[in-house]
């Protein structure tokens, strides 16, 4: 008997959660780099940390903070109630919110509940997301029926090669899926992000986007949670391939790199982003914003009130961060910029 495609991607799904929440995810060896940076700290600072303004524009919609609520989820019972009580969290605050991937959303009817969360986040960024080896011009209007459906702003496509190649059965061809991308975010209607798992985008992968109409670049570096790490302890209970699991660009160069070949080009700072010093470190290397993902997996877990927690304590020590270098804004934060570790 052949297997549903659909019950398979519950299956991964669900399994991808368990592991997340039980297993070490995270880079061994590898950093995000934020460690050589400093933000320059100003005994004389001259603003109230009551009158701090961290309000910022991303994809056209207003957000309280620079933060993002990173894609993590669907498809699998325990998926909707996680990314609804993430979405509450993002609603309370003021914050914007990705979505997991919803090709099986797609694919399977009966996997497009655990999207539907804008009943709880009426007013929240919410942007959606599909895989850069599945993207085809001919599943455009499926793929914009499933953005209509959750009632997204926007389109987070993420590549990630490495952890195809780690998972059973993987979508491993990713030849001509740069021309594939181009013409999906020239004809779709939405805005489109390219964006990577946690492996980074470095000055390799931006050399190829100056010609693509996307909107956003998400770096997502290493340094986090590795998905090739996941991906094995998935398919063997183990990491058989640790050197593979511990490759990637460090958030910190990704960041540099992106922004130094896409100048004009809004980008996401995530992967290994844990609290608010990291994120002021992001924002004032030229990060738009920034995204956090699986620190609010088990925060997501328990309750929306969790979750708020997590974020709200990473949102004031952001707060204090710009503070303490003297700058009463964004704008002001990226004019301080930072200075390389002695």
């Amino acid at each position: 008997m052949t297997p549903d495609p659909g019950a398979v991607l519950r299956h991964r799904k669900r399994r991808h959660i368990d592991v997340c929440l039980t297993e070490p995810v995270d880079y061994q060896t590898l950093t995000t780099g934020f460690e050589r940076y400093r933000l320059p700290y100003n005994a004389l600072t001259q603003t109230d940390l009551d009158s701090v303004d961290l309000g910022t524009e991303f994809f056209g919609s207003p957000l309280k903070a620079p933060v993002l609520i990173g894609a993590m989820t669907g498809g699998a019972e325990l998926s909707g109630i996680i990314n609804r009580n993430l979405a509450v969290a993002a609603q309370q605050l003021g914050i914007g919110m990705m979505l997991g991937s919803q090709r099986v959303m797609i694919d399977d009817a009966a996997a497009a509940a655990s999207f539907d969360v804008r009943e709880s986040a009426p007013d929240v960024l919410l942007i959606g997301n599909i895989g850069l080896a599945q993207l085809q011009s001919s599943m455009v209007p499926g793929l914009a029926a499933a953005l209509d459906r959750v009632g997204a702003n926007g389109l987070a496509v993420h590549t990630n090669p490495l952890q195809e190649a780690m998972q059973h059965n993987g979508d491993t061809d990713f030849s001509g899926s740069m021309a594939r991308l181009r013409d999906v975010a020239g004809t779709i209607g939405y805005p489109v992000m390219l964006k990577e798992v946690g492996h980074g985008i470095g000055a390799a992968a931006a050399a190829e986007l100056h010609d693509c109409p996307i909107a956003a670049v998400d770096v997502a570096g290493a340094g986090g949670t590795s998905w090739a790490r996941i991906e094995q302890f998935v398919r063997y209970g183990e990491v058989r391939y640790p050197a593979l699991a511990e490759w990637g660009i460090p958030t910190a160069q990704a960041l540099t790199e992106v922004r130094g070949l896409l100048p004009d080009v809004p980008l996401v700072a995530s992967g290994g982003i844990r609290t608010g010093m990291d994120a002021a470190k992001a924002l004032a290397m030229g990060a738009e914003v920034v995204a956090i993902a699986r620190p609010l997996l088990a925060p997501a877990v328990e309750s929306a009130a969790a979750v708020v927690d997590w974020l709200q304590r990473f949102i004031d020590e952001l707060l204090v961060c710009l503070h303490g270098c003297g700058a009463a804004n964004l704008t002001a934060l990226r004019e301080r910029g930072v200075t390389a570790a002695g």
